[in-house]
């Protein structure tokens, strides 16, 4: 790099000393030539100071903790510091759930300072052997800037698992993409790729997806993708992945907006990826998906999509109406645009760090143009999640959401979920509930299946499927947690909230009924009182008295809560649980309804 700056400057120099010639030459002998020159001889000077006095290049300090390393150089360490290094590696390891990021040249401050080649292949060496010891494999980021990913190789089936929420408006290519990260094939023109992601003969026929279901991309230690082109079961995928990224393909039309909600805020995706097509631009739910995932707080980066059936004019409007929206007061994001490798590095090392930044991507899933920049982000993408906040979720009791409900033949029911909190094993006795009267039931844990392939235990934050052997799966529905019985859970019909009415046609008021979403409860609730208030309007805040219509739910003081009924639309959080000392009323209620 100081050659090319050298060269530059001399050619600079060079071209300065014969301008007088040519000027000579041409016979060029005027008052007002030499005047201009001569001002362009001063800004020239003054343009070069200012480049004299730029700053060095600066990254942000090194923090303390989290799984990015700064070293200056790491060339014949003594035994005594390699065991040192060895186990810092580990601990920045342990922060980002067995990933880490390595920058040689930069000093503790951020001071970028740069290596010699010698200096640099001393350095590879020595994290090279870091690596063994720790047994983990690295990989180049990028030369200019020299980063290092260090991944730990698989162990038991305990990989990092990230889940993405795929959300976008209706025929924007969501399912397509999907089907040509996690086949490996790239898309006909027709859809071809879609059609091992749907579920119902429905989809295939209409190409709509109406329900939600996942698919699978896995990165193994050497940051290599790996999907069904190599692997013919999820089970090889998982044995052979370090990383896993599960994709939640949620639904595009409106008339599906509530299975898309439910998938927000049941399955807790760690991400969100919203598709726009580069031929439609924002159009349809486009915006209402948006809005649903900056109300849950989900952080967001965009994908525009069918790039290859538009020209470049068209794409680029597209991206500039995707930044107007995006810097717009509401959503106040800053819009990344990513064209290069480096600048999917740097989207996704930003991105984790600050919920403002809001990375584009511009691809093709037909031509395969730019795919490869979207696999690089989501090999780079760290966890949200450290280690400490994940160990002090595993310290609590076991919490699981049940999401799904199945009856398998020869295995008996199974449900689908997330496990909230705790540790689920095998074997484990569990209590499940509140059924419609308000009880919890005693359950066995036969089995455990994570991303279709068997595991003994499952962690708090992972998703998984659980066997409950000849448990009756009438009993059972959506909403419901297991729990353990040390916890003594608690059932509510009524829950305080404090929320912000987001659009509302006319006045919010008592006796108002709406269909609230807390987690994976999803049930109409009326207005029982407005704390302090008669009525709310659009952008008012207010604390909310709800009370359920069917039957009681297990909730959460601070869980997120969103609600809606038509055009009107609510987000806020439980407060607090009232005790259900009134249970007959509902009851009441519910056969008035019926009849």
């Amino acid at each position: 790099m100081d050659v090319q700056v050298a060269n530059h400057c001399s050619i600079k120099s060079a071209a300065k000393a014969s301008v007088p010639q040519n000027a000579a030459e041409c016979g060029i002998d005027n008052t007002a030539k030499k005047k201009s020159c001569s001002r362009r001889g001063r800004r020239g000077k003054r343009r070069r100071g200012k480049k004299a006095n730029e700053p060095p290049p600066f990254l942000p300090p090194e923090a303390e903790e989290g799984n990015i390393e700064y070293k200056l150089k790491l060339v014949n360490p003594t035994q005594y510091r390699f065991e040192h290094l060895a186990t810092q590696l580990k601990w920045r390891l342990q922060e980002g759930r067995g990933e880490a990021v390595y920058q040689i040249g930069v000093e503790d401050n951020g001071l970028l300072v740069g290596l010699t080649e010698e200096d640099m292949k001393a350095s590879l060496k020595t994290l090279r052997r870091m690596a063994e010891k720790v047994g983990a494999d690295i990989t180049l980021l990028r030369e200019r800037e020299v980063d290092f990913l260090v991944r730990k190789v698989p162990d038991d089936q305990q990989f990092l698992d990230l889940r993405v929420a795929v959300l976008g408006n209706v025929d924007s290519g969501k399912s397509t993409l999907l089907g040509v990260l996690t086949q490996g094939e790239l898309d006909n023109g027709r859809g071809r790729a879609r059609l091992n992601l749907f579920r119902h003969l429905h989809e295939i026929q209409t190409g709509r997806t109406s329900s939600i279901s996942f698919e699978i991309l896995g990165f193994n230690s050497k940051g290599e993708v790996v999907n069904y082109s190599d692997s013919r079961t999820a089970e090889e995928i998982c044995e052979s992945s370090s990383k896993m990224i599960t994709f939640i393909d949620l639904a595009g039309h409106y008339k599906y907006l509530k299975t898309t909600i439910f998938g927000l805020t049941s399955y807790c995706p760690d991400f969100a990826m919203l598709v726009v097509g580069a031929n439609t631009g924002i159009a349809g739910t486009t915006r209402e998906h948006l809005g649903l995932a900056m109300a849950l707080k989900v952080p967001i980066f965009i994908v525009v999509s069918k790039v290859d059936l538009c020209g470049k004019s068209t794409v680029e409007k597209t991206v500039r109406q995707l930044e107007r929206v995006l810097k717009q007061p509401g959503c106040n994001k800053v819009p990344m645009v990513v064209s290069n490798p480096d600048d999917a590095v740097t989207a996704a090392q930003q991105f984790a760090q600050s919920s403002s930044v809001t990375p584009i991507f511009t691809l093709s899933s037909v031509s395969g143009e730019n795919l490869d920049l979207l696999k690089v982000f989501f090999n780079i993408l760290p966890p949200l999640s450290n280690s400490k906040e994940q160990e002090e979720l595993m310290q609590q009791l076991m919490e699981f959401q049940v999401d799904e409900i199945y009856s398998v033949p020869d295995v008996g029911t199974v449900v689908g979920g997330t496990l909230y909190s705790g540790v689920c094993r095998e074997g484990d006795r569990l209590v499940v509930g509140p059924t419609d009267d308000g009880r919890f039931l005693r359950l066995k844990v036969c089995s455990i299946h994570r991303n279709r392939s068997g595991c003994r235990v499952l962690r708090a934050g992972q998703a998984a499927t659980l066997a409950l052997g000849n448990f009756d799966r009438s009993l059972l529905r959506k909403g419901m947690v297991m729990v353990s019985p040390k916890m003594n859970p608690t059932i509510c019909w009524q829950f305080e909230a404090a929320i912000v009415l987001l659009f509302h046609a006319k006045t919010f008021r008592r006796g108002f009924q709406v269909t609230v979403h807390v987690g994976n409860v999803r049930q109409t609730a009326t207005v029982e009182c407005l704390l302090g208030k008669e009525e709310l309007r659009t952008g008012e805040r207010a604390v909310v008295c709800f009370r359920f219509l069917k039957h009681p739910e297990y909730l959460r003081v601070g869980a997120k809560l969103l609600f809606r009924e038509g055009v009107t639309k609510g987000i806020g959080h439980v407060t607090h649980l009232l005790p259900s000392t009134q249970n007959h009323v509902p009851d009441q209620n519910r056969n008035q309804n019926h009849s």
